[in-house]
């Protein structure tokens, strides 16, 4: 078992085809069984609430951080092991930053894509070493990567910034790498890249 908490960036819908779904529901049940906490956006709705559900109904803890504007349009989760009410977008960000040792992305839109660009920027920065997964549901992540290499092939970014993430093809693989990131966690006392 493992004690490493997890922020799972993805969609407040549940995307167009049942994959986006499944893959969420198979990612929070899958954290749950390795003992990971799941930080999450809070929110009952799209990929974001199946996560969630699925962590809850698989026993596991679930830490949910919401913007109090948004308590109502994403309908807050209810019965969350902990959940945390900020007063700005920003603020949520940050906190979801600051409870993570890891990071998943799931597909999801605008605000997905907001949230992966900030954590990547700040990897870039040297503020984290946090590793960095994007799962590959149906082609979403290979679309992002292929938008970055573009943006380095076009000399906006130097080739490095490509080892700030990870694409795993399928959520199985990504709880595989959170794995073995969490066994060399639990046996240093530092964090570092997967």
């Amino acid at each position: 078992m493992s004690h490493i908490s997890v922020t799972v960036f993805c969609g407040s819908s549940p995307g167009a085809a049942p994959d986006y779904l499944a893959a969420a529901r198979d990612l929070g049940a899958g954290l749950a069984a390795r003992g990971m906490t799941l930080v999450f956006g809070g929110g009952n709705v799209g990929l974001m609430g199946a996560t969630a559900g699925a962590a809850l109904g698989a026993g596991g803890a679930v830490t949910g951080i919401i913007p109090d504007f948004l308590r109502a349009r994403e309908v807050e989760f209810p019965g969350l092991t902990e959940l945390i009410v900020t007063d700005t977008m920003h603020t949520r960000k940050r906190r979801m930053f600051a409870r993570a040792d890891a990071f998943v992305v799931l597909p999801g839109g605008i605000g997905t894509l907001d949230e992966l660009m900030e954590i990547l920027t700040w990897k870039q920065l040297g503020r984290h070493a946090k590793p960095i997964l994007l799962i590959d549901i149906r082609g979403w992540a290979s679309r992002v990567a292929a938008l970055i290499d573009g943006v380095i092939e076009d000399g906006f970014a130097r080739p490095p910034v490509r080892e700030l993430f990870e694409t795993v093809p399928d959520v199985p693989a990504a709880l595989a790498r959170l794995e073995t990131y969490s066994e060399s966690v639990n046996g240093a006392s530092s964090l570092g890249n997967l």
